[in-house]
């Protein structure tokens, strides 16, 4: 199962009523865990092959999502901004090491090729580069969150 696979298994199972999926495969195993909004994939070293498991969730999960989602629409951001969204699953990182500082703030003026971030996938660590010119307005993720495919990092006031 490649990267490509285990990101529209995620999209298939935000899109469900599926609580829970894991796939076991002789080299892997992926699970992918539904609560409320969340979806967590979780990888482990070789298993030995194992048929597709799912697991419904409450009645009233999906209920819930749409519930807690609704707040997060009223957000909208503002109508002169840009929106820097992640390009891959994986860990978000403002800096490129513990000691040294940020990449970006809030005030930072970026441009085309400017390094905003680093998202660790699979033990890579993948340099996240602007393509808008502008000033970051604000960071929407913390430093060391799990963030999704798609999801808003930054926003941008473009220049």
């Amino acid at each position: 199962m490649d990267f490509k696979q285990i990101q529209e298994l995620i999209k298939m199972v935000n899109k469900s009523n599926i609580g829970e999926v894991t796939i076991e495969q002789k080299d892997f195993k992926v699970t992918v865990k539904q609560k409320e909004e969340n979806i967590t994939q979780v990888m482990s070293a070789p298993m030995q092959a194992a048929p597709l498991q799912m697991v419904a969730p409450a009645a009233n999960v999906g209920q819930q999502a749409a519930a807690t989602l609704a707040p997060k629409a009223a957000e909208a951001p503002a109508a002169n901004t840009i929106t820097i969204k992640s390009p891959m699953i994986g860990t978000f990182y403002r800096k490129s090491s513990p000691d040294k500082p940020n990449l970006v703030d809030v005030g930072t003026d970026i441009a085309p090729g400017n390094v905003v971030c680093i998202i660790e996938a699979m033990k890579l660590f993948n340099e996240i580069e602007s393509e808008i010119k502008g000033k970051i307005v604000k960071v929407l993720v913390e430093d060391s969150s799990p963030v999704e495919y798609d999801q808003p990092l930054f926003l941008v006031e473009p220049a």
